[in-house]
């Protein structure tokens, strides 16, 4: 047994970790070792890919690319390549990932069963919008392959399906053309909720990337930095910093609590006003601006730390995003890096996806025990009474009740749920 941990580092619990490397062996190997649950890189904050006491299926190994097409932009690869290994391919060539979270380190198979979205949701939707082809392979041996076009059902299931439906053992992904790994950027300062919507409203027409930071610490007026891109052909640029840093121990308590909190929001805010107007940037900061410090989830200390990522509709989201930052202020607790942003109207693929029309925002959590759940308590009514729902890809507490409240399609869900598959989440929040 191996203790294994996901991202947000609040558990360390005992799992059987089984190493696979062969997609054409992998059957007998869960057929046998099981109900387990798909772990890549363990990005998931919280617990969808963690099974305390049973089995873990780790899919790095699988990380081969099968085909790639450069006329049409077609990708085949293994489920457990990373994000970065395939920007880093296909960028050169012209093409990139139409979709890509705030982190490169996420497995394809991860950013299916996530259904992860990026900044440019208004323009191209979440990851599975870009899917072709999943090839699953079933606990009993079966093999289902399943797109938008060819088994409907599957494909609605397992994209945004947090891994019950089966491992994915390949994908096949339309990449989009791109002229180059640059951006024309711009940085926008906000006072208030107000000038935030009226930003993410006007820019929606002329970007493609919108997302900001928000001062999660200076209450519901919500000042913030609002920074867009688009993709340009120019010929040179930044390139993207290469020497990374490693947060190289644990500290005994939390760095980010309500003394930094304050000091850094505080600063940040006033660096992001003297970095205002338009400048190039390299995909890789814009994108993954953490990416570039290692193991930075150490900052929180021993306890860990939660994110909290919800989204609600956009007609009751500037009232519910300004009441959850004025009783997260005064709670003295929140985020270095809270992200505000909005979604198009368009509904996820997926029949558990989050991305849906709306406001999201997201934020991360030092662990605090009953005090943060008080407080995320508070958070959640405001939530639920708004009709939002929360991340499953971030969550590791949310109750059994918001959950069936906030995912409609659950019961259709259910019936391509694998047997032979269970997770500390599908235990929480299905049952099994």
């Amino acid at each position: 047994m191996v203790a294994v941990s996901s991202w947000g580092r609040l558990s360390s619990a005992d799992h059987a970790v089984t190493e696979l490397a062969n997609r054409l062996q992998v059957s007998s190997t869960i057929q046998i070792e099981k109900p387990g649950i798909a772990y890549g890189m363990g990005r998931s904050y919280g617990d969808a890919c963690l099974n305390p006491g049973g089995v873990l299926w780790a899919t790095r190994g699988l990380d081969r690319f099968i085909e790639l097409d450069e006329i049409s932009g077609r990708l085949v690869c293994e489920a457990g390549v990373m994000l970065r290994d395939i920007q880093r391919l296909v960028v050169p060539r012209g093409w990139m990932l139409p979709v890509t979270p705030g982190t490169q380190y996420v497995t394809v198979g991860g950013a299916i069963a996530n259904d992860v979205h990026g900044k440019n949701h208004h323009v191209f939707g979440s990851f599975a919008d870009h899917v072709q082809r999943i090839t699953l392979l079933r606990t009993d041996s079966d093999i289902i392959k399943c797109g938008p076009d060819l088994r409907e059902g599957w494909f609605g299931a397992t994209v945004g399906g947090i891994g019950l439906t089966g491992l994915i053992l390949a994908a096949d992904i339309q990449l989009r053309r791109v002229s180059g790994p640059w951006l024309n950027t711009e940085m926008v300062p906000y006072a208030n909720m107000d000038e935030f919507f009226e930003l993410a409203d006007s820019s929606e027409v002329d970007w493609e990337h919108t997302v900001s930071w928000v001062d999660c610490i200076s209450g519901g007026g919500g000042r913030g930095i609002f920074i867009r891109g688009n993709h340009t052909n120019a010929s040179n640029g930044p390139e993207p910093p290469r020497l990374t840093k490693t947060m190289p121990f644990v500290p005994p308590i939390s760095m980010v609590n309500r003394f930094t909190l304050r000091a850094f929001n505080a600063g940040y805010y006033r660096l992001g006003k003297r970095k205002a107007g338009k400048s190039i940037a390299h995909y890789e900061p814009f994108f993954y601006p953490l990416d570039n410090i290692h193991q930075w989830n150490r900052i929180y200390g021993p306890k860990g730390f939660f994110q909290y990522q919800c989204v609600i509709p956009r007609a009751e989201g500037r009232d519910a995003i300004q009441e959850m930052l004025k009783v997260i202020a005064q709670a003295n607790s929140g985020s270095f890096l809270a992200i505000l942003k909005t979604f198009g109207n368009r509904e996820s693929i997926g029949m558990l996806g989050f991305p849906r029309p709306g406001v999201t925002l997201a934020l991360d959590f030092p662990n605090k025990g009953q005090q943060t759940e008080k407080l995320f308590n508070r958070l959640d009514r405001i939530v639920s009474e708004a009709g939002g729902c929360l991340y499953l890809a971030k969550d590791t507490r949310m109750s059994k009740e918001l959950f069936e409240g906030s995912y409609p399609k659950l019961q259709d869900f259910l019936p391509y749920r694998d047997p032979g598959i269970s997770s500390a989440m599908s235990r929480r929040l299905m049952g099994s």
